[in-house]
């Protein structure tokens, strides 16, 4: 043994993983060796012996299994396992082929057992035994075990995409996890894939049956035929010794063919419980005790009848009547256990129940979206509702334009809310409402529409505008008036992001940017180490991409952010100075962001005088007076309608100093003025002032 184990060591198979890899091919190779080698017959009394244990293990596994998905590897096991019975008939066969005319054990001591004890050496017994166990294994258990496997192979796999569908539902919802909901995919595909494999194993089964009456037919003929024509045999003598070595020989490789048929019949018959198939039927055929008391009540009676076993039939009798005595004590037994669960509890019982735990603190989510009664079948994938599918592609579009993937949106329902409604929250506080008529269209009206339209008149909530609710015939007559229209989802959909737009500062957390540092780690590993925590803290790194979500910049050049603080860092630690460095250097991208590829840029203005005044309120601690204050607000207001007017972006201009101090001001009201500095501006591009704030433009 020490010397096996030297050698498997020696060639790297010292690990019981590796020895697992070599089972199988050596398994195949001794099936394989097993048709070609002639085998002695001490060889095939442990080959067949190993075959019944094999068998009887088999059956033991599939009973006690409690999912199919407990012994996924039958199908496989299937295979081989009748393989290995297929060879042992193959080498049985020659066995008793050459060595039959000397009788007795000359083929092995258990073809010998089962042909003589078995049978009692008569081989019209034997002929009548195997007929009648290939009759029960092809005709009864392989025909209804396949057909339930084709059955559940193909309902199986019909259910499967809604299994999927209600997996990604409970994702969605936040019922559970990324890593459960991973899990119980695999397991629906493991389940397809083990109950499309048991549809073709299940013909192994019954093709063996067929085989099993083959040889047996061929051998007894091959018999008389060698022992009459080459053995000088009687034809009497050859009949009953190659008759009883072949009855023998198919005994005892049609035993265990029946045994794995009836597990493969377990394994695909079974439902899927926390119990396995013992405990499912003694749980549930002596659960009643009318039931027992009935059959002990005609079994009594058969008992009666003239000419019957009077007592084996009163046996039976006392023994279903002493069951039922049982089942009604055990039903009484869970009936008072069941009043004593709903019996009001004591007070003191009450307050020790009521006592409150860690388990009652329910954590803020980060993102949710309640919906009224009339909205839940938008969410729920097993009603046809598309909203799940919307909101998982907002959150992937999010994630490759703004930088980093926000927090899952957990959707439930909220019978306060009217039946329409739905209320966007952001870490528990409401952001947005609106209300949506699932199966109508919204009509936008983005300004210039040529008639009214027909519905509910409401305000578009994304931004703003004014809009109606429209039945879906009357779509192409909106369209033809010029108005912009959307479905449903599409209408949530565009809020939502609209929202999370506009407070991504808050939807990125430190988790947030820990995974973004880790993104850049495989490439830019020296570029992050560089920077954090070597020059700011990933505290100050988080607050500088706060202030670039405020404002609107995208995160996703991270490299150029890593970049620009590793250069300006060493200089200043303020996070609001360390942000203007990043938008200069992110200069370009802003651009192209709210300009596009224009080459001239229209955009507004600050009157020179006023650009002097606001740098002195800079120098002296950046405080304005209150009417300078309310000039430079009414001037701003102005300046942005008349760009919206024009239909151009709503973007001011001012130096490099001044932009922190305007675009704090002006952004607490104008939420879509942008606010950028002339540093900002790529060389390659013009600037032309269209509206001025404090005077006229140019």
């Amino acid at each position: 043994m020490n010397t096996l184990l030297t050698l498997f060591d020696r060639v790297g198979l010292n690990t019981s993983s590796q020895l697992k890899v070599l089972a199988g091919p050596l398994l195949i190779m001794m099936i394989l060796s097993m048709m070609v080698l002639p085998l002695a017959p001490f060889i095939l009394d442990l080959l067949f012996t190993f075959n019944i244990a094999l068998s009887i293990m088999i059956l033991m596994v599939s009973m006690f299994a409690q999912k199919p998905l407990d012994f996924s590897a039958f199908p496989a096991v299937l295979l081989f396992s009748t393989l290995l019975r297929l060879s042992l008939n193959v080498a049985s066969t020659r066995v008793v082929l050459m060595e039959g005319h000397n009788g007795g054990d000359s083929a092995g001591k258990v073809i010998e057992a089962f042909g003589q004890f078995l049978v009692g050496g008569n081989f019209a017994v034997g002929l009548v035994v195997f007929s009648i166990l290939v009759i029960i294994n092809f005709m009864v258990i392989t025909k209804g075990a396949g057909r339930i496997a084709e059955v559940g192979a193909r309902f199986t796999l019909d259910a499967m995409p809604g299994k999927q569908m209600a997996i990604d539902a409970d994702l969605n919802a936040g019922l559970i996890g990324e890593d459960q909901a991973r899990e119980r995919r695999r397991e629906v595909s493991q389940e397809s894939d083990f109950f499309g494999s048991m549809d073709g194993a299940s013909k192994f089964v019954r093709g063996d049956a067929v085989a099993g009456l083959v040889i047996m037919v061929v051998n007894i003929i091959g018999g008389l035929i060698i022992g009459v024509g080459q053995h000088d045999l009687s034809m009497s003598d050859a009949a009953r010794t190659y008759t009883l070595l072949t009855i023998g020989d198919g005994l005892v490789a049609q035993i265990p063919s029946l045994v794995i048929s009836t597990a493969a019949g377990v394994m695909v018959s079974r439902v899927n419980t926390n119990e396995d198939v013992g405990q499912q039927m003694i749980g549930q055929l002596f659960k009643s005790s009318q039931v027992l008391w009935l059959a002990a009540g005609v079994m009594g009676l058969l008992g009666l009848v003239p000419g019957m076993p009077n007592m084996v039939f009163i046996l039976f009798t006392l023994l279903l009547a002493g069951l039922g005595w049982w089942a009604a004590q055990r039903e009484k037994e869970v009936s008072s256990e069941t009043k004593e669960e709903a019996a009001p509890a004591p007070a003191a019982a009450v307050q020790e129940v009521s006592e409150a735990s860690w388990d009652d603190v329910r954590l803020v989510e980060p993102l949710a979206m309640e919906v009224g009664h009339r909205l839940i079948a938008m969410v729920d994938m097993r009603q046809g509702g598309e909203l799940l599918a919307r909101i998982k592609g907002v959150r992937r579009k999010y994630a490759q334009e703004i930088g980093f993937l926000p927090p899952v949106v957990h959707i439930r329902d909220n019978l306060e809310l009217g039946p329409n409604q739905y209320v966007i929250s952001l870490k528990g506080a409401e952001v947005g409402r609106g209300e949506a008529y699932p199966g109508r269209w919204l009509a936008i009206n983005p300004g210039k529409v040529s008639g009214k339209l027909p519905g509910v008149a409401t305000t578009e909530p994304a931004f703003g505008l004014a809009a109606t609710w429209i039945e879906p015939e009357t779509r192409e007559q909106a369209q033809v008036y010029g108005y912009t229209v959307v479905d449903t989802p599409t209408v949530i959909t565009t809020h939502l992001n609209h929202l999370m737009t506009r407070h991504a500062d808050q939807l990125l957390g430190r988790s947030e940017v820990s995974k973004l540092l880790e993104k850049l780690g495989p490439q830019d590993g020296g570029l992050v180490e560089e920077v954090v925590p070597a020059l700011i803290s990933q505290g100050t790194l988080q607050r500088i991409l706060h202030n670039l979500l405020d404002e609107e910049v995208s995160i996703r050049d991270m490299r150029t952010i890593l970049e620009a603080l590793a250069e300006h860092a060493p200089h200043s630690k303020d996070p609001n100075d360390l942000t203007a460095m990043v938008r200069v250097a992110l200069g370009r991208a802003i651009t192209q962001y709210w300009f596009g590829a224009e080459r001239v840029l229209r955009v507004i203005g600050l009157e020179a005088q006023l650009e002097q005044v606001l740098m002195q309120a800079l120098s002296s601690g950046n405080a304005l007076e209150p009417g300078l204050a309310d000039t430079l607000m009414q001037h701003a207001e102005n300046a942005v309608a008349a760009q919206d007017a024009n239909g151009e972006p709503s973007v001011l201009v001012v130096g490099h100093a001044l932009r922190p101090l305007v675009g704090r001001f002006l952004r607490r009201r104008f939420k879509s003025l942008a606010v950028l500095s002339q540093a900002e501006i790529p060389d390659d591009r013009e600037l032309r002032v269209t509206q001025m704030i404090g005077g006229r433009a140019a």
